[in-house]
């Protein structure tokens, strides 16, 4: 589950103004687009389903885990909002995120614009250079911002993974999303510092997830987590306005891309970080347990800042981060890289 409740704030922004800052796909008026059908979700079809959705919400997500020749490490995430209201345009909007190992170092950049309805049948994104493009889940993704730049390729190493079995999740009275993952993708490119230019490769994650549901307020938290062995767990679990738990699920994939549904694990959070700027607190560590895998698994931040304030794009600010991976499996050693993203936990803007 990604981003449910925060795309809710940016849906509500669509028709606004730009704000300065916020570099837009396109500079001329742009006539409303008709409202999107209120047709069910069908079952998925690949590559048809990799691109865009007559829907009310929709997002494709990317994050990874990159290293130079030298070793240098580096985290990043890439992710491209749409929504669709009627007497609108279409918004649009972009989060770029890079964690930067040696410079200790978490910066980000935002864009949104509005503009027409992307082309059925074709996987292309973008606003401004940062793009998103490809097939059957070899995509190629652009993005820039002051002092980074990123350009990958990444490539599927197992089929997409469909959540909950069907690759259609409910959220009751608020409605159905599909959603499916390709959690382990092989990533190659360059990325440009402020200590130069370097060639990459790592391994990547990707979300797609669209529909026509709603809600407002509450939170989640939600884990992507690449193992050593080739195996691969998403966790989430949403909360509502008063943290309390409302769904909790998950899925197990196997290093040969078989995925299991999860209904029996836990994220003990080990200790905190507070925001200087936002003032949230945020967990910051997590001893992770799922054990129908007998899985035991610690994650720590690689950096402790990786807030993002992203009210000038989505309306919301949100932890987004890189973390490192230990632990046992059937009691044997186990390492691997992680994305979390904690969301409910600053203020409402």
């Amino acid at each position: 589950m990604r981003r449910l409740l925060g795309l809710v704030l940016f849906l509500g922004l669509t028709g606004c103004a730009l704000r300065p800052g916020v570099i837009p796909a396109r500079s001329v008026p742009v006539p409303p687009a008709p409202a999107p059908p209120p047709v069910p979700l069908t079952p998925l079809r690949f590559p048809a389903d990799d691109g865009p959705h007559r829907v009310l919400s929709e997002w494709w997500y990317y994050t990874g885990h990159l290293v130079t020749a030298t070793g240098q490490r580096f985290g990043f995430q890439l992710v491209f909002f749409k929504s669709e209201r009627a007497r609108r345009p279409v918004g649009y909007a972009a989060h770029f995120a890079i964690t930067d190992h040696q410079a200790g170092r978490f910066s980000y950049a935002q864009r949104r614009a509005v503009g027409p309805p992307l082309s059925p049948g074709r996987y292309a994104v973008a606003l401004g250079d940062w793009r998103v493009r490809g097939e059957n889940g070899t995509d190629t993704l652009v993005a820039t911002m002051p002092g980074y730049a990123l350009t990958l390729t990444v490539t599927p190493l197992k089929p997409p993974v469909l959540h909950n079995g069907t690759g259609v999740i409910s959220f009751g009275p608020a409605g159905d999303s599909a959603y499916y993952s390709r959690t382990r993708l092989r990533a190659s490119g360059q990325i440009t510092t402020p200590a130069g230019t370097f060639p990459v490769e790592g391994s990547a994650w990707m979300d797609h997830q669209w529909g026509n549901f709603i809600s407002a307020g509450g939170g989640w938290d939600w884990y992507a987590i690449q193992l050593d062995d080739g195996s691969d767990l998403m966790l989430s679990v949403v909360f509502d306005a008063a943290h309390r738990p409302l769904w909790r699920f998950g899925t197990f994939v196997s290093a040969e891309g078989e995925a299991v549904p999860l209904a029996d694990w836990t994220a003990i959070p080990l200790g905190a970080w507070t925001s200087p700027r936002s003032g949230a607190v945020y967990p910051s560590g997590w001893q992770v347990t799922v054990p129908a895998h007998d899985l035991s698994l610690t994650l720590a931040p690689v950096l402790p800042d990786q807030e993002l304030d992203t009210r000038e794009s989505t309306g919301t600010v949100y932890w987004e981060g890189e973390a490192r991976v230990a632990g046992t499996q059937r009691g044997r050693p186990v390492g691997g890289w992680a994305y979390v993203e904690l969301v409910g936990y600053a203020p409402a803007p």
